[in-house]
């Protein structure tokens, strides 16, 4: 397989078939992000990525479920998209999923009409990152899109009929908008309706404007007792029914893999146990992104 660069995908797609259709990150400006920082956003050409689909034809033969990356894939053209949509099937007949990246500026760009077409041609999941409800974190980390425009943009998948995952990052409103931060992240959420929340938690990477910002001190992280609280904050005011919330991201302190609302009394006494020290939380030397 062509890979390029940094190759990212959600821990959910381990065992999914990785094509790389895009190289780097379309928006690429995001404070905290250092994935692409260094990688030219490129679209591959249509004989490198049929090549790989013959690559993984030969030898992939009994995964039924491909990841398109990178950083957004949905960016190309709805002609193109449906081009590429249409050589899996023809080279990976095997093959019922397809996932990809979104961001919300990008979702918003395609119509409903095209969307659907898409999930008729075999996208069954999109995973858009929220990072915070907070409008202002959201310009302060440089987002491409403000609340209501996240809002717009799930509502629009989920009107598609394609399953939303949508990732929250604890810690990004730093100490000061810590509680701001997880009350309008829930909010956001409740108005969004994913299927699937996924709670990561910042690690600071060398390189990016927002570990300079920790550097200088006009930034400060919460300490693991903080971001405890901002995650028991978050699930508690999370209203949204039948939703899977997972904190389960090498980057957090404490795995959690519940179903809301269904779990939400069991993770709070989880929570409250490991804010009370009665519960032993993943070692900082293990932590990882």
């Amino acid at each position: 397989m062509d890979y390029q660069g940094n190759v990212i995908r959600p821990p959910s797609e381990a065992g999914s078939i990785i094509l790389q259709v895009t190289v780097g990150c379309s928006h690429n400006r995001c404070t905290f992000c250092g994935a692409y920082k260094e990688q030219k956003f490129s679209l591959k050409a249509d004989h490198v990525i049929e090549k790989d689909l013959e690559f993984a034809a030969s030898h992939y033969p009994h995964i039924n479920r491909i990841f398109l990356a990178d950083g957004d894939v949905l960016i190309l053209p709805h002609k193109r998209l449906i081009r590429i949509f249409a050589a899996i099937k023809n080279k990976l007949s095997h093959v019922r999923r397809i996932r990809l990246y979104g961001n919300a500026k990008s979702i918003r760009a395609k119509s409903l009409s095209e969307l659907k077409e898409l999930k008729a041609h075999g996208l069954d999941r999109i995973y858009m990152g929220l990072e915070s409800g907070c409008d202002r974190i959201l310009s302060d980390i440089k987002k491409c899109s403000d609340s209501r425009q996240m809002v717009e943009a799930a509502q629009k998948v989920k009107n598609a009929g394609i399953f939303l995952s949508v990732t929250s990052l604890l810690g990004i409103g730093g100490t000061k908008l810590s509680e701001v931060h997880a009350l309008d992240t829930a909010a956001i959420l409740n108005r969004m309706c994913p299927n699937q929340i996924a709670a990561l938690t910042l690690m600071p990477i060398p390189g990016t404007e927002l570990c300079d910002q920790i550097e200088k001190g006009t930034f400060t992280l919460p300490d693991q007792a903080g971001l405890l609280h901002e995650l028991r904050m978050l699930v508690e005011h999370i209203t949204v029914d039948k939703v899977q919330f997972q904190a389960n991201h090498a980057s957090n302190y404490l795995p959690i893999d519940c179903r809301l609302q269904r779990d939400k009394a069991q993770v709070l006494a989880m929570l409250d146990q490991a804010i009370a020290g009665e519960r032993p939380l993943i070692p900082d030397y293990m932590r990882a992104l």
